[in-house]
Formats: structure tokens, sequence, C-alpha cells
């Protein structure tokens, strides 16, 4: 009978565009995009929540698309640009759906929210004006057990109306960095 061992320390060269600037290094190769991103690029924003791709708690944008980053080998995302919850803020000012979100208590705990805003981002980049139907479908592998979802939705239709409108859009009013649960979205 053979033996078959796995190598888990092999590692691999990694080229990625994280939140518009280039991010390089060794990773091993068996890491998730998760992993990578909170681990190696200190990226805390995306949440470990099920590690199933289940509740949509580590979605990020690649390619402008949301991914379950839990279900996705960072090796397979060689070359590509990801979009994560701290690259949504622009300087000290809020994206639409970080304004709206915090306006309409459409984030209680937080943990769930950066999920939210980058799928909600997505749908925001292709359609300018989704329904509320629209919106709940594109929300839909996204899990929240706080606010009851209505606040989500409404959020996210204030965020299309403010991106529409060239409105919206606030000065932080905690520094970059700050963890708080009123933050946690926001970076």
């Amino acid at each position: 009978m053979s033996e078959t061992t796995i190598e888990s320390d092999v590692k691999v060269r990694l080229a990625l565009t994280v939140n518009g600037e280039p991010a390089e290094g060794l990773v091993d190769a068996s890491r998730t995009l998760l992993e990578a991103l909170r681990e190696d690029l200190q990226l805390t924003g995306t949440k470990h929540g099920c590690e199933l791709g289940e509740c949509g708690a580590c979605a990020v944008l690649v390619d402008g698309e949301p991914v379950l980053s839990c279900l996705v080998l960072a090796v397979e995302c060689d070359g590509r640009r990801i979009d994560t919850v701290e690259g949504l803020q622009s300087r000290d000012t809020l994206h639409p759906l970080q304004d709206a979100f915090a306006d309409l208590g459409g984030s209680q705990c937080g943990y769930c929210t950066p999920g939210i805003l980058m799928t909600a981002k997505a749908l925001l980049d292709r359609h300018a004006a989704p329904t509320r139907d629209e919106i709940r479908e594109a929300l839909a592998g996204n899990l929240c057990r706080c606010t009851g979802y209505l606040q989500i939705v409404e959020a996210v239709e204030k965020a299309a109306e403010q991106l529409r409108t060239g409105a919206g859009g606030h000065a932080s009013p905690m520094p970059v960095g700050d963890d708080s649960p009123a933050k946690a979205g926001a970076r």
C-alpha cells in the first residue's frame, strides 16, 4: 500500500491588485483567498463566517464580481483585481453604501456588513436603479441575524439614489482603523 503525503508547506508566488494597489508575496498553496486577505495582507474587514459558502460574510469582488472568499484558493486569483470593504472608503469619505447603512440602521453588530456591502456594490456597479426584488435577489446569499433585512434593502435603495444623483458620501467621523461595530462595515 502506498502512502500519499500532502505537502501543506508548499508556497506559491501570488500577485494581485487589492483595492487598486499591487500586492505580491508567497502564500501557502492551500490558503483560501479569505485567509490570504486577513492573515497575509492584514485586511480584516472581510470576515470569517461559516467557511462553507453559506453566509456571505466573506464576500469580496474579484474582477468586479462577488465571490465567497472562503471557497476560492488564493492562487486561483493570481493576476486578478480584488476589492474588499477596506477599498470602499475614499480617503476620509464614506462610499454611499456605507453612508446609507449608517444612516438607516442597515448594520447592527456589523459582522455580516462587509460581505453585504461588497455584494451590493457589485449590484449597483452593474445596475444603477435596482428594484427591491432585484436587491433582495442579489443579497440572497448574505445572511444577517440582527437587522431583519428591511433596513439593508432600504440602505441599498438610498445608496443607488445617491450614486445616480451624485449626492452622498460623508466624511468619516472616525479615523480609518477603528474597529467599533458602527465602523466595521465602513472599512
